[in-house]
């Protein structure tokens, strides 16, 4: 049974009938304001805690976009509640730190995650370890082709998801700074294009729903890559309308 208040899901406070099947999934509540500016007729729909969600249309096709707030855990409540009303298919709009060194290029504009390092405890409580993080193909396909469109820069890659933003950012605070390091240069050197908090839990439950999920992370103008995952989403709607 859902876990729901009267008909809505308790933690979004969304039912059926209230988000389109695609939605972007910012972790800020604020950037969904910002997101909603690109859909025709946006509509706020409910603000519960970190989750704010708006609904409009892209090419005349329901479009929402709910806020996950930060980290794993949250993200995890927003997908699950959101696929329980009828979404499916998933990108999530963010920044994020670069990692290696072909991603320090400063003629990049962000990342298109293709997979995630799950160095996070959330999917753990899902499915074994050894179940991949993996983006779905032919949202990434559509960022990319998007991202293409724009005369914009997006390495595709894995990104690292982890549960402690300080870890990254102050690792030698930590008792465990010598482990985080290196854990860090283990990343670096494996080709881990970028990290941040959420992707690893949008993948994995997607992959375990049967839904479509991807990620574009921002390493400049966050309004540019808010146009790609648009135009993304209008290429994915054309290829479903088929």
């Amino acid at each position: 049974m859902a876990f729901v208040r009267g008909e809505k899901q308790y933690h979004i406070q969304l039912k059926k009938g209230d988000v389109g099947r695609y939605v972007f999934l910012p972790g800020d509540p604020f950037r969904t304001d910002l997101i909603a500016g690109y859909l025709d007729d946006a509509k706020l729909i409910a603000h519960n805690r970190e989750h704010k969600t708006w609904t409009g249309t892209l090419d005349g096709v329901p479009v929402s976009v709910t806020s996950t707030g930060m980290g794993c855990p949250s993200t995890a409540i927003a997908v699950e509640e959101l696929m329980k009303i009828g979404a499916d298919t998933f990108i999530r709009i963010g920044t994020a730190g670069r990692v290696c060194e072909r991603s320090m290029d400063e003629a990049l504009d962000g990342a298109i995650c293709t997979a995630a390092v799950r160095d996070e405890g959330t999917t753990r409580q899902y499915i074994p370890i050894e179940y991949p993080a993996v983006a779905d193909r032919h949202v990434v396909a559509a960022l990319a082709q998007a991202a293409k469109q724009n005369g914009k820069r997006y390495i595709e890659g894995i990104t690292q998801s982890k549960d402690s933003f300080y870890g990254e950012v102050e690792p030698e605070n930590a008792p465990l700074a010598d482990l985080l390091q290196i854990r860090w240069n283990a990343w670096k050197r494996g080709n881990v294009v970028c990290s941040e908090m959420e992707s690893a839990a949008l993948f994995v439950l997607a992959s375990i729903r049967g839904c479509r999920a991807a990620s574009i992370m921002s390493f400049k103008d966050m309004k540019d890559t808010i146009q790609v995952a648009c135009d993304a989403v209008r290429l994915l709607i054309k290829a479903d309308q088929k």
